[in-house]
């Protein structure tokens, strides 16, 4: 069972401060009476559909309680509707409960409740409905056992992970939720936000916490932005993988993260692989030979064609020492150096043996 620890973050604490002395309703005396405030958000991790749409009809909540009975919960007054958890990526979130009053205790339990219809998914610009168990209907539980002290906001984030909510079983009329979220509190987690470019095609990012993966997808809606809810804090390799038909590079970033605060990337760029071809001749005459460059460790060779034509292609951008072997050992090649920019075929054009 995971206990969620409490960050006092400064800015935070005073703007509740402040807000708190300033109001004259039942809120200004905060710690005279005992009473905190929460919100709960929804945020999604990505999933193979076009669209996903979840009736959530209330989200209610158990204090210093964690029995399993229906005795003791408590509507937040939640705005009933029809979300889209595939809009809610890449840094976009639903405010399902804003600044709701408890009392100071234990925030034991946390209940999404689920409507039985308006539930569907869209693969491949089809709807399908998606079915919720009855069990479902009545309420997702979920323990998070957190302590609130009079005067504090608490805001907790619920990432309702897709991919591993909806099970097909077998045909498209028996597409079933069974969902699958996790909870986290703001301050005692940390963000990773930035924006990838360019974002005109999907590409996943993700970090690795524990085994499990928290993935989302830069969002090609809102300029390639992306966020990722819930990273305890840390030092994560955090997984930029494009889509692979664009031909972009994925990339690898080591990422520091702090409870409470929000680790911006800025603008991360994708480069595109590129190409070295040329043509090596002898006195006009084609030469078979074998052309080698060195990608990190790894040396990549080809052969030159009947015209004596090479390629080396998926180059990564950089500059190489391109290496020519003919088969005839009479003949001898220099070493040439040759820098590939990002998408570009670089054209070595004809190249002649040295006598």
């Amino acid at each position: 069972m995971k206990t969620f620890k409490k960050v006092n973050l400064f800015i935070l604490s005073l703007l509740l401060i402040t807000f708190y002395n300033c109001s004259n309703d039942s809120k200004s005396t905060p710690n005279q009476d005992g009473s905190a405030h929460i919100s709960i958000k929804l945020v999604d991790g990505p999933g193979d559909y076009d669209q996903v749409f979840v009736n959530i009809q209330d989200v209610m909540i158990k204090m210093n309680d964690n029995s399993d009975g229906d005795n003791g919960w408590v509507s937040t007054g939640a705005t009933p509707g029809v979300y889209d958890l595939l809009s809610l990526t890449g840094g976009q979130n639903a405010v399902l409960v804003d600044d709701y009053e408890v009392l100071a205790g234990e925030l034991s339990q946390i209940r999404l409740v689920l409507g039985d219809d308006d539930n569907s998914v869209v693969k491949d610009g089809k709807p399908y409905d998606l079915k919720t168990p009855s069990a479902q209907q009545s309420g997702l539980k979920l323990k998070v056992n957190q302590t609130v002290e009079a005067g504090y906001l608490y805001a907790f984030v619920l990432d309702f992970d897709v991919a591993k909510s909806i099970v097909d079983a077998g045909n498209s009329d028996n597409i079933i939720l069974k969902p699958v979220i996790n909870a986290s509190l703001e301050a005692a987690s940390g963000i990773i936000q930035g924006v990838i470019s360019p974002s005109d095609f999907q590409t996943e990012v993700s970090v690795t916490v524990d085994g499990e993966a928290i993935t989302s997808y830069a969002n090609m809606d809102n300029g390639g932005a992306f966020a990722l809810y819930g990273v305890p804090g840390g030092t994560y390799d955090l997984t930029i993988t494009p889509d692979p038909s664009t031909n972009y590079i994925g990339q690898v970033i080591s990422v520091d993260v702090v409870n409470g605060q929000i680790t911006d990337l800025g603008t991360i760029e994708l480069q595109q692989y590129g190409a070295i071809t040329g043509t090596i001749l002898n006195a006009g005459v084609a030469v078979e030979a074998s052309v080698s460059i060195m990608v990190g460790t790894d040396e990549v060779s080809v052969n030159t064609d009947t015209n004596g034509v090479f390629l080396i292609e998926n180059v990564p951008p950089g500059t190489y020492t391109v290496t020519i072997t003919p088969v005839d050992t009479t003949l001898t090649f220099a070493t040439i150096e040759a820098t590939v920019a990002s998408g570009e075929t670089l054209d070595l054009m004809e190249i002649n043996p040295e006598p």
